[in-house]
């Protein structure tokens, strides 16, 4: 081990008896962005919650700062790993300020049970998240997208120095989806937030992550840079699809096109370069893959 936070060694998780992940050893490493990516019933989630010890393993051990997670009290876990889970369900009733504000439990004692810190550290996560109009709101009359934000708020106030999310930005249209992950990165730059994310979009987790994990049928396939982990082989191995990996545009990632929609002329183009529109003198043009 090379002395990252929060690890897991020969980890096997289950549900009643069906294994999921199975001698699994992974290392998240600190003060970075991973994403866990892989198709439909890979584990990845259930990786997540053995995380977040929401799942205790059926074998091998997740260890915080080398003790494992089994030995160490749910409250001191809290302060140091905050958890969204894939479909949290608010209390009937409850609004947003007050959903927002449990996120400080961990931190507040017997003897003080509301400071001037959490009153901070709420106000700024919900003005991070766009939801401080909302406050007055039940969260069970939000639409979906409001939720997942107000959720968000909520694993922002814990501030904590690990966060796990689980597919964050669920229910979100594409401008809150790059509104979420620009904020996570945001968290990881200037505050140096270790955050795991489970992600379906792989071009978007290609784009945000620092380290890249792969899984499928329970086991990690590959891990590390997108640059490295992102190739069409490895997409065709973890998700079966054929594929083009080419250069973004925008940021240089790797990014994922798929083949063809069916058409009766449908072909594969012949060249990255017929993908990117660009021919080998640098000229654009148009890119027929139909």
């Amino acid at each position: 081990m090379t002395g990252n936070r929060l690890t897991a060694q020969g980890l096997t998780l289950a549900y009643e008896d069906r294994t999921v992940v199975e001698d699994l050893d992974l290392e998240v490493p600190d003060g970075k962005v991973t994403v866990i990516v892989g198709p439909n019933a890979c584990g990845k989630s259930t990786l997540l919650r053995a995380l977040g010890r929401l799942l205790k393993p059926r074998g091998g051990a997740v260890l915080l700062d080398g003790t494992e997670l089994s030995r160490i009290p749910s409250r001191r876990i809290a302060q140091a790993v905050g958890l969204l889970p894939q479909t949290p369900v608010p209390p009937e009733g409850i609004t947003v300020a007050d959903l927002v504000s449990r996120g400080r439990q961990p931190h507040q004692k017997w003897w003080q049970q509301w400071s001037e810190a959490d009153e901070t550290a709420v106000a700024e996560a919900m003005e991070r998240t766009g939801t401080a109009d909302l406050a007055g709101r039940p969260v069970d009359e939000l639409s979906g997208g409001q939720r997942q934000r107000v959720w968000i708020a909520m694993a922002l106030a814990q501030d904590t120095d690990v966060l796990l999310l689980d597919e964050p930005t669920t229910y979100l249209d594409i401008a809150h989806q790059v509104e979420v992950l620009d904020l996570v990165r945001q968290l990881n730059r200037e505050r140096g937030r270790t955050v795991v994310a489970v992600l379906h979009d792989l071009n978007q987790a290609a784009r945000y992550a620092d380290h890249l994990i792969a899984m499928r049928s329970g086991r990690i396939v590959a891990q590390g840079p997108p640059a490295d982990v992102v190739t069409a082989d490895l997409v065709e191995r973890v998700f079966g699809l054929a594929s083009v990996v080419v250069p973004d545009p925008v940021t240089g990632d790797p990014l994922v096109v798929p083949g063809p929609p069916w058409s009766a002329g449908a072909r594969w183009p012949e060249s990255t370069a017929e993908v990117t529109g660009t021919t080998q003198s640098g000229h654009g043009r148009s890119t027929d893959i139909a």
